[in-house]
């Protein structure tokens, strides 16, 4: 407290430091959150998929016979299917084709959780209807906005005019800017090289007391008699999700790069909390000599000096946990993406920065070590 300079300079680098790692950490959480949340919102037990399949933003099919297949089991109640595409969506007021995730759906039964879809399947009933994501991003259009004030929205989709007769929210994501919903006509409509008995997903719901286990692997063995030619993947929701959080983890080089921006945000820590230690310790040298020429151990003064690291460490991480969030919420307004302060990434934030500045302290202990009371003295 004595060198108030000094300190300031120590807990603005901690800072910085831990506000890269939060800012790293929260884009690969957003990342992931994003890219899995459709996954999460299917209305099924298991789901049968192409095993090919890695990411919603290069769907794969597969024969809508597979599924009905499966209904042949004596645990699966009922199947429904789902279709994927990439559809180009006109703004009407700049004109300018977007890329856009279109989902085809069985409007009796749509097979995603969304609230509003539920409450709105009705209206995909007819060709050339849907339902608009209001999450998505504004280059499409101010399409929510205009949908509450008017109760309608045209514009074209893949060059066929559409009406919007609805809203839902799902989110933009780092494979999709933005999301509609449609019935299966509208989607075969909106894709007319699209065979109707191909499909991208195929949801699968249980009788009541059906051993989910159980009847996963069964249907592994029916649905793909050669072992070694896997034609369909049988698995959960989450395993589904967990495939597409695979892919931006270790198929792209996202996940690589947001993983170096925490490694490098470590690293600066360490070095601005050694070249700060080191300096005090080469201030009070010879306070330090004076307290080995009195007997204390190295180990002692360890201590000591690991104690002041972890005063740093506190510090200079309760600021970067609170100017975090209102980065998050720039990052929210300007994105989209949903990003957000999580319990776990706090204590993990908090874990290496104890650990970033004990390591430092540990390093700037050599330093004492080569104290000698008789050279100071």
């Amino acid at each position: 407290m004595k060198e108030k300079t000094r300190l300031a300079v120590a807990v603005a680098g901690i800072t910085f430091a831990d506000m890269l790692i939060f800012i790293q950490m929260g884009f690969e959480s957003a990342l992931f959150d994003a890219a899995v949340k459709p996954h999460l919102n299917l209305q099924a037990d298991l789901v049968l998929i192409n095993p090919q399949f890695e990411t919603l933003f290069s769907v794969k099919s597969f024969s809508r016979e597979r599924l009905y297949q499966a209904l042949a089991h004596d645990g699966v109640k009922s199947v429904n299917s789902v279709y994927i595409g990439t559809g180009q969506w006109r703004n009407p007021e700049t004109r300018i084709d977007r890329a856009i995730l279109v989902w085809g759906v069985d409007p009796a039964q749509p097979g995603l959780t969304f609230p509003e879809l539920q409450q709105s399947k009705d209206y995909l009933k007819p060709l050339q209807q849907v339902l608009f994501d209001q999450a998505s991003r504004p280059e499409y259009g101010a399409v929510g906005e205009i949908f509450k004030k008017t109760g309608k929205f045209e514009t074209e989709l893949n060059t066929k005019a559409v009406s919007v007769k609805g809203v839902f929210s799902n989110g933009a994501s780092f494979a999709a800017d933005g999301n509609v919903i449609g019935s299966h006509s509208t989607f075969l409509q909106l894709f007319p090289t699209r065979q109707a008995d191909q499909i991208e997903v195929g949801l699968i719901n249980l009788k009541p007391g059906a051993d989910l286990e159980k009847v996963k692997t069964e249907l592994k063995v029916a649905l793909n008699p050669d072992s070694k030619n896997i034609t369909i993947a049988v698995d959960t929701p989450a395993g589904f999700a967990q495939r597409e959080k695979n892919y931006w983890a270790n198929g792209t080089g996202i996940g690589f790069i947001f993983g170096l921006g925490v490694a490098v945000g470590f690293i600066v820590g360490i070095v601005i909390v050694y070249q700060i230690l080191y300096s005090d310790v080469s201030d009070h040298l010879p306070e330090y000599a004076t307290l080995k020429a009195m007997g204390y151990t190295d180990n002692y003064l360890l201590v000591v000096l690991l104690q002041e690291a972890l005063f740093l460490a506190a510090l200079g991480y309760l600021p970067a946990f609170l100017l975090s969030f209102g980065l998050y919420e720039l990052t929210f307004a300007a994105t989209l993406l949903p990003i957000a302060m999580k319990v776990d990434r706090a204590i993990n934030v908090f874990i290496l920065t104890v650990i970033m500045c004990t390591f430092s302290g540990a390093i700037a202990m050599r330093k004492l070590r080569s104290a000698d009371p008789a050279d100071i003295f």
